[in-house]
């Protein structure tokens, strides 16, 4: 098996952690996505204030919420 078949198959089974560097206007739905479909994610931002947020469930990005 290829490389690229196991990365496919990781891809596939859910079994490949994705991550987000950067957690604003884009890095955010993009990570919010990847969860709602099931992948594991993984978010980093140097914000401490959104690190924060997000950890008590408080969206700082209007369409995502509150």
């Amino acid at each position: 098996m290829t490389q690229l078949e196991k990365l496919l198959n990781k891809i596939t089974d859910k079994t490949y952690t994705i991550g987000i560097v950067g957690l604003g206007y884009v890095g955010l739905p993009l990570m919010w996505t990847f969860h709602q479909v099931g992948m594991p994610v993984i978010g980093y931002d140097i914000d401490e204030k959104k690190v924060e947020n997000l950890k008590n469930g408080i969206p700082y990005i209007k369409h995502l919420g509150k």
